[in-house]
């Protein structure tokens, strides 16, 4: 059984092209609104579910923010893919730094990975607002990531760079 957000479709969330601006706990400011430090946030999910989700081949939508889910999901795949060659907690920071690099993709572009599972935009500004908010969320997700990749000592985890060889949704990570 895959694992679910615990975000259901609430009132008062600002979504962008059906992905809702769920709040994180960053220092980061852009359009996700802040979220209680003690609270857990999708990042804390989708890490936390990441090693049970990506054996699923399909993924049963409940609410938008299992949209979310899977979109950080496949973009955790894709950072442990980055990170598998890297021997220390220095390269693997490099590593997660120029992936963080990348023009975020979004939904009515050629290399969006999950076409369908967000509608297209609406207007121009709906566009840019996803592509930044996906783009803190990636931010977010690589500086916690690196937190359990990688030991207090700065070696690898490889309970955790085993799942890079996995596919997700069949979903080859780029």
């Amino acid at each position: 059984m895959v694992y679910h957000s615990s975000f259901l479709d609430e009132e008062g969330i600002t979504k962008a092209c059906g992905c809702p601006l769920l709040p994180l706990k960053s220092h980061i400011k852009d359009p996700a609104p802040a979220s209680d430090q003690d609270s857990t946030d999708i990042v804390d999910e989708a890490i936390t579910f990441f090693r049970a989700n990506v054996f699923f081949r399909n993924f049963d939508i409940k609410s938008s923010a299992d949209k979310l889910l899977i979109y950080l999901t496949l973009y955790i795949n894709v950072a442990l893919n980055r990170l598998e060659g890297c021997r220390t907690l220095a390269e693997g920071t490099k590593a997660i730094i120029n992936l963080g690099l990348e023009k975020v993709q979004v939904p009515e572009e050629s290399g969006f990975p999950f076409p369908g599972l967000f509608p297209l935009a609406q207007y121009q500004q709906e566009s840019e607002l996803l592509r930044t908010y996906l783009k803190q969320i990636r931010e977010e997700t690589s500086g916690r990531l690196l937190s359990v990749a990688y030991r207090p000592n700065g070696t690898p985890n490889k309970w955790w760079l085993a799942f890079a060889k996995r596919k997700f949704m069949n979903v080859i990570a780029p």
